[in-house]
């Protein structure tokens, strides 16, 4: 009888280790990156406007992230600014067309792949501090704007540090199920008149807002409830981002030209002055036409009314 309580024993021990290698390999195929183009497509390579493309630039924040700190020209894209986050600090890289250092050596599908699916070109996965989950919904047409855009500037030399991330973090095949749990690839479904859906498309693909003005949960994913309903400071600063939905205390009694003068001046409707990473923001936004600013104020003007998470949420300062 003890005999066959060890064989049996042994049999389920054995029935559980394939079972456990079954689900690890199961787990390996469903984190693998994706790209979406190949590393050449000649098509991708062809045509793009450099105006155009600034415009892409600025609506994108590209500047905010990527210029090189300690000095005033938000063109010189040698990267290095830090986001500290409850997962670790992340460190942005150098984005110039520097050949080495930058992106002189990437095509558009490269570019493409990194917007559209978190993909670099060397096969793994961004963490999305890059917000790949947002610029996923941009048209490819104005990814080659922007790259001829980027290939026109400056090259800085320099790398950026790597990302300080604690374990198991720093382990990057694991996103492969982040993104299973929190990156959807879905197009946008237009909606509205043409300003509304471009506004639309400025706010939930290229200026990435519910990025920064939506609460998070454990795991990092935005609370798909409380989009756009503010929350803790991502980067973990101690502040509140604001909600800008169309709540009493969000943007419920501005009008599509009070948010539009507002991202061009940083001046809400009582007259204050935004500070801290908003401040860059608007630098951004500054640069774009009239117009784009009118449609981003007339789409913010559609969203529902949603509650803010209690700021007791909020995290505590990092020193």
């Amino acid at each position: 009888m003890a005999a066959k309580g060890i064989i049996h024993v042994r049999k389920l021990l054995g029935a559980l280790v394939i079972l456990g290698l079954l689900g690890a390999v199961g787990a390996w195929f469903l984190s693998a990156p994706r790209a979406v183009y190949a590393k050449l497509e000649p098509s991708l390579e062809q045509g793009g406007d450099k105006e155009k493309g600034r415009v892409i630039f600025f609506a994108g924040g590209c500047a905010s992230c990527h210029a090189s700190p300690g000095q005033e020209d938000r063109l010189k894209l040698g990267g290095g600014y830090s986001l500290p986050s409850p997962f670790g600090t992340f460190y942005a890289p150098n984005i110039s067309p520097h050949r080495e250092d930058g992106v002189g050596k990437w095509t558009v599908a490269d570019m493409a792949n990194a917007l559209i699916a978190g993909v670099s070109p060397d096969g793994s996965h961004y963490y999305p501090a890059f917000p790949f989950t947002t610029y996923t919904k941009m048209k490819i047409e104005d990814v080659k704007n922007l790259m001829v855009f980027i290939r026109s500037l400056e090259p800085v030399a320099g790398k950026a540090k790597a990302h300080d991330m604690p374990f198991p973090f720093n382990i990057r095949r694991s996103l492969g199920m982040w993104k299973l749990l929190f990156f959807d690839r879905a197009p946008l479904v237009a909606t509205g008149a043409p300003d509304v859906q471009r506004g639309q498309y400025l706010v939930e693909s290229l200026g990435h807002c519910a990025e920064c003005h939506s609460p998070r949960n454990i795991l990092g994913g935005i609370v798909t409830a409380q989009r756009y309903a503010g929350g803790p400071d991502a980067e973990g600063k101690g502040g509140w981002v604001p909600n800008i939905s169309q709540h009493a205390k969000g943007l419920g009694e501005w009008t599509p030209k009070d948010i539009a003068g507002f991202l061009k001046t940083g001046f809400n409707i009582e007259g204050d002055v935004v500070g801290g990473t908003m401040g860059s923001v608007i630098k951004n936004m500054a640069e774009l036409p009239e117009a784009d600013l009118l449609a981003m104020g007339a789409y913010l003007k559609t969203l529902p009314v949603r509650e803010s998470p209690p700021k007791s949420a909020a995290p505590a300062k990092k020193e």
